[in-house]
């Protein structure tokens, strides 16, 4: 029996703890055994064996009932909770995040600048918002599903990898005046266009679905804000959720390619990963010059992805079941809104958040993080990693 059949039972954070005092009492039923001679003598012992282990599940799971994130008011985060208490195939160790945290803590995880290394705006905010929303908004899979390769590109005298090529990209098409900042360009931007703007190493990976996007959100800028996606966020509350009027909110409601939601067992799991990830690039970006405002940053959760659970699993905080780490080690696609996707994200949100909180005990007061600088740490480091990542194809992230 695999490990996620009896997590089930004992949740996220007890399996470490029951898998731990399971094992020394196995070792100690077997040199009690080998003392036995005859197999008939072993027999009865059996089910006195199997009794204890079920007592001690039982116990242990009275005893330790899941941890859970002390933030809150994120509907991402308290949305994830039916699929933490009943995975199957990824668990978050507890224990692991205590120790990771005790390094971690001391880093200096600073607020990333995305977009300062290209110079975008040169001063304009207007320009910065417009030029974040629309890369974030194809900021989506920049790994080929059959060579495995990723998508690259020489700019400005320095080589860039994934999504920080897509801006390099993009930052060069601006350069070239080219208006892909405005929705009504985007709307009608052919696949010829599109493909000589993103030249690099190999064809940009999702190229067609990244184009319908692109016509989807153009068309919406088009009609509704004057083409520019600084003018949807003015008229957006400066806060993540604000009974609709938030930043989040109305992005998942207005663009339909930033509700990124998923159904588990009757329950609706949100993610958000690109509307979160769009707020924090304009917060990260522009809010220490004033151009920005966001009231509620601390609700933000981390941004599932590809490369921040491969992070937590190389640090151990996430394990896999063995079925699932063959599959993701053999490149084998993991379907969209399946039961192993929506685990590996859901891992991804809670163990981060867990991480965070652990961090913050190490840290003043004046020295406090929240999660997308937790996330921000491990997406750095690990985002070009030759380590496999699960492979979906998805307009998600």
């Amino acid at each position: 029996m695999r490990w996620g059949d009896r997590r089930e039972t004992l949740g996220a954070a007890l399996w470490v703890d029951f898998s731990s005092k399971m094992k020394s009492a196995i070792r100690e039923r077997r040199r009690f055994l080998t003392g036995l001679a005859g197999s008939l003598a072993i027999l009865p012992l059996a089910r006195p064996l199997a009794s204890s282990l079920m007592e001690l599940s039982t116990t242990l799971a009275k005893e330790n009932p899941v941890r859970w994130p002390i933030l809150s008011g994120s509907p991402v985060l308290d949305s994830l909770r039916p699929v933490i208490e009943n995975s199957r195939e990824v668990r978050t160790n507890v224990e692991k995040i205590v120790e990771v945290s005790g390094w971690m803590g001391y880093e200096e995880l600073p607020l990333p600048e995305f977009t300062l290394p290209f110079g975008v705006g040169g001063g304009d905010a207007k320009e910065a918002i417009d030029f974040i929303l629309v890369a974030n908004s194809i900021d989506t899979a920049f790994t080929d599903f059959s060579t495995h390769e990723k998508f690259q590109v020489d700019f400005a005298g320095q080589h860039w990898s994934d999504s920080d090529a897509e801006f390099a990209c993009l930052k060069r098409a601006l350069d070239t005046g080219k208006p892909i900042l405005d929705g009504k360009y985007l709307a009608k931007i052919s696949h010829t266009e599109l493909d000589n703007i993103f030249a690099g190493n190999m064809k940009m990976p999702m190229l067609d679905e990244k184009l319908a996007v692109l016509h989807q959100v153009g068309a919406v800028l088009a009609e509704k804000y004057d083409g520019r996606f600084h003018k949807f966020v003015q008229g957006c509350s400066p806060r993540l959720y604000d009974d609709g009027n938030g930043l989040i909110e109305r992005m998942v409601k207005e663009f339909p390619r930033f509700n990124d939601v998923s159904e588990f067992e009757g329950h609706e799991i949100k993610f958000y990963k690109l509307a979160q990830l769009g707020v924090w690039m304009l917060y990260s970006t522009l809010h220490k010059t004033g151009k920005f405002r966001l009231d509620d940053p601390e609700k933000m959760t981390a941004f599932a992805d590809y490369i921040v659970p491969v992070g937590l699993r190389l640090l151990g905080i996430t394990s896999y079941s063995l079925e699932l780490e063959n599959t993701i080690n053999a490149h084998q696609l993991i379907p969209r809104d399946s039961r192993r996707e929506i685990e590996i994200r859901t891992h991804c949100l809670y163990a981060t958040a867990l991480l965070a909180e652990e961090v913050n005990k190490l840290r003043g007061p004046k020295e406090q993080v929240i999660i997308p600088q937790i996330d921000a740490r491990l997406w750095t480091h690990y985002h070009t990693t030759s380590w496999p990542h699960h492979l979906t194809q998805t307009i998600m992230y």
